[in-house]
């Protein structure tokens, strides 16, 4: 039987702290929020109504009154370098949302104070956990697709992007060499953080497109302005080895050198028809074999939600002695990778991704 993992949240009520308390109130039996600091009395009112959890208006008060595993932290950048050094001088482990920092002298102050100093602070970066990316990232494991040689990654942005790239790549901390353009075209205007558009609207929309050549890996960058809310613009990721190519759910392999052997990338849910289990997601499969179990079913999670409980998950057993699984090191590396982005964009030249300090610590 697994055991409860708790942890405390601060972030006040914001969107990004609500998505914790729905994964633990789907998923009761695995975690339980040990209070949240949220600075407004009446808002933190109307949280203890709404979730029936602890909050208190300071972190000091928080962690007076709760033992929590680790810490949640989910503020502004403007805060978040602050009370981490706080929380790592207190010892106290932490999941962060990704690095506070808005450049490369942010990024290597983080290094110097928290990683060099062994802070247990992990990254709350959960793209590469959701299920069909976990789908692929095992595909390409089990080596049908030969080495990889290509990602192309339209989903997300930046640091976001960057960590997509790495990963389908296989790329820790190499040198890279990044190009880069920015085109802006009109769009209709979609559903934002507020919910679906009230009113007819053209906006301007960015497109953003980098070319990041890491040696004999190309890894190529592609979005566009709120793509991921859009409702007439789709996310893309496609992957290209030396046996076969992932374009989405697309699969295409050999079984031999003369024989093209096609697959799809399949979800499976149950209570669809007449199947009475509950909906929710059991995996997803690749012809005949299961590429991705779904840990948290039967909880009715989409699938943000799956790959942030995936964080959690990982966060209790890093707390436990386990391994890291996206700390510092990483986040700070995705991070440097988008600012290198910008900065191509904007000067319109190659630019170079050299080494950096945090790759001896991975």
């Amino acid at each position: 039987m697994l055991r409860k993992i708790s942890f405390s949240i601060i972030g006040g009520a914001g969107f990004r702290a609500q998505y914790y308390l729905r994964i633990a109130e789907a998923l009761p039996d695995l975690f339980h929020v040990a209070g949240m600091v949220v600075r407004d009395g009446e808002k933190g009112r109307e949280m203890e109504r709404k979730w029936g959890v602890n909050t208190y208006r300071n972190m000091e008060l928080l962690l007076t009154k709760e033992k929590p595993d680790f810490v949640v932290l989910s503020v502004s950048g403007s805060e978040c370098a602050q009370l981490l050094f706080q929380l790592a001088d207190a010892g106290i482990p932490v999941l962060t949302e990704t690095p506070p920092g808005q450049n490369l002298d942010d990024l290597l102050a983080l290094h110097e104070r928290l990683t060099v100093n062994g802070a247990m602070v992990q990254v709350a970066e959960q793209y590469h956990l959701h299920p069909l990316n976990q789908a692929r990232l095992a595909l390409i494991d089990s080596g049908r697709l030969g080495e990889i040689t290509q990602a192309t990654v339209s989903v997300s942005h930046m640091y976001h992007g960057a960590s997509l790239i790495r990963k389908m790549l296989g790329i820790q901390f190499e040198e890279a060499e990044i190009k880069a353009i920015r085109f802006t075209s009109p769009i209709l205007a979609g559903p934002d953080r507020m919910g679906p558009p009230r009113e007819e609207k053209t906006l301007f929309t960015e497109r953003d497109l980098a070319w990041i050549q890491f040696g004999e890996k190309l890894g190529i960058y592609d979005f566009t302005k709120d793509q991921h809310r859009s409702w007439i613009r789709s996310n893309h990721l496609s992957v290209r080895g030396v046996k076969g190519e992932l374009f989405d759910s697309q699969v295409k392999l050999l079984s031999d050198f003369a024989t093209p052997l096609p697959l799809e990338l399949k979800r499976i849910n149950r209570g669809e028809g007449e199947n009475q289990e509950g909906y929710y997601l059991a995996g997803i499969i690749a012809g005949e074999s299961w590429v991705y179990r779904n840990p948290f079913a039967p909880a009715r999670l989409y699938d943000d939600e799956i790959a942030i409980a995936a964080c959690l998950q990982k966060m209790a057993d890093y707390v436990s002695g386990g391994p890291d699984f996206y700390g510092l090191p990483e986040a700070s590396q995705d991070c440097y990778i988008g600012f290198k982005i910008e900065e191509a964009i904007a000067t319109g030249e190659t630019v170079k991704v050299s080494r950096q300090p945090w790759a001896s610590f991975a």
